[in-house]
């Protein structure tokens, strides 16, 4: 019987850790069990959870912590915090930073089920509508690429030529430039629209499970395989599969996507049975693959038949012209009625954006936010933006530099870990400037 959710739960005392997973499992939940709360967050940057319950005083992290790191690595994670240190004031915290509900110690075997229950009916409902949600943008709600930039009107047509056929298409762009926009747009516009598209990113997950994620697995392949499950491959059957951050696979599993590829058969971990699947693959980075293959970190075999037709985003710096546009789009998508004076366009049009249009959707956001129904201005952008406006009306102190930068690298990194690699210290020196400044 396939369980109805994944479950990671967490609590530094034995006995209880035994006695909630007994109970969660006979509700058939798929239950992963972890003692040490470090461990914990290395299980949710290698796998996503549907649910997590999370106990609140541990060690060398509480729960809370957890709470916070898990929101930010696996925002789909719906999470639960369990005491027996109950109290209204870290009730009202813990739902502050994200958790679903507050769960206090003891609890009866049958009351625990009952909670999963409702715990797992709000994911599932939450789920669904963000389901619905791409699915309408994926028919031309939001999901569109603007622009009247020349580059950008060459990759659009590019698209739309191979779009009707079967060939793989390898999308080259930095972070935050529309790769993922510009596959599921080639997807639409095929003769595969109407079957599955489906984005595996190949960073977010370890070699083993992105192996059992892509070709799935049978029962007993590796501790913890409880039961068969199709891989990724097989779901999208008849439709496209993305495989982003390809530049990321490891060398062995890149030796299977290439048999893959060649003869679109599969194994799935843990059996010999061969399996025929009818998939489109786009792959997608923002590392330079030729780079790779010379360095020898990707298979050059791999690449000549991932890079069947490439086409090369161009950053968002190097179509300034799109920044207006794009500025509009977004301010029109959120249906504000806001507008944007005339200093403020200024500064957008002159920033660098590293993170490119994602990171322009995020700013308009919250400037429409803080403006409240008022036209934009500048002290409703990001602190950083304030210096391309003109003179700054003082100087900062080193500390304040170093916040304001953090605090921009923390905005446009995929995870902590990008974050802490971008600014040149390590994830734990990281962790403790991001609770100085209070980001």
């Amino acid at each position: 019987m396939t369980p109805r959710a994944s479950v990671l739960l967490v609590d530094d005392e034995q006995n209880i850790l035994k006695t909630v997973r007994i109970c969660l499992e006979s509700a058939e939940f798929d239950v992963t069990s972890i003692a040490d709360p470090l461990e914990a967050l290395d299980a949710v940057r290698q796998h996503v959870f549907d649910l997590a319950f999370f106990d609140l005083k541990m060690q060398p992290i509480d729960g809370m912590q957890l709470l916070r790191e898990t929101r930010h690595i696996s925002p789909d994670t719906t999470v639960v915090l369990m005491t027996a240190h109950g109290s209204i004031d870290s009730a009202v915290e813990a739902i502050k930073l994200g958790a679903y509900d507050y769960l206090q110690k003891p609890f009866e075997f049958g009351e625990l089920q009952h909670f999963a229950e409702k715990v797992y009916e709000h994911h599932r409902l939450r789920r669904e509508l963000k389901t619905l949600r791409e699915e309408l943008e994926r028919r031309g709600g939001t999901g569109v690429i603007v622009t009247r930039s020349e580059r950008m009107k060459s990759v659009l047509d590019l698209a739309q030529q191979v779009a009707a056929s079967n060939i793989t298409v390898l999308v080259e762009g930095e972070s935050g430039t529309g790769k993922e926009l510009l596959a599921r747009l080639i997807h639409q516009q095929s003769p595969r629209a109407e079957n599955p598209f489906i984005t595996v990113n190949c960073a977010a997950l370890a070699e083993t499970l992105l192996e059992s994620e892509l070709f799935g697995h049978v029962r007993g392949a590796f501790t913890g395989a409880v039961r068969d499950r199709e891989g990724r491959f097989e779901a999208a059957n008849g439709g496209t599969v993305l495989l982003d951050e390809i530049g990321e696979v490891a060398p062995a599993t890149q030796v299977k996507l290439l048999r893959f590829l060649q003869s679109k058969e599969l194994e799935r971990v843990g059996e010999t049975a061969t399996r025929r699947v009818d998939v489109r693959v786009i792959a997608a980075t923002n590392r330079n693959l030729e780079e790779a293959v010379k360095n020898g970190t990707f298979r050059d075999d791999l690449y000549y038949r991932l890079n069947a037709v490439r086409v090369k985003l161009p950053p968002l710096r190097e179509r300034t012209e799109d920044i207006p546009l794009l500025a509009q789009h977004f301010l029109s998508r959120l249906g504000s009625g806001s507008e944007l004076k005339p200093d403020v366009l200024r500064a957008l049009t002159t920033y660098p954006w590293k993170g490119n249009v994602r990171e322009l959707e995020n700013v308009i956001e919250r400037a429409v936010i803080l403006a409240k129904g008022g036209p934009v201005e500048m002290h409703h952008l990001p602190e950083e933006f304030q210096l391309l406006a003109g003179p700054a009306h003082h100087p900062l102190s080193l500390e304040e530099i170093e916040r304001q930068h953090i605090a921009r690298v923390l905005r446009i990194a995929g995870d902590l870990d990008e974050a802490a690699s971008i600014l040149g210290i390590d994830p734990a020196t990281l962790y403790r400037k991001r609770k100085k400044f209070g980001l």
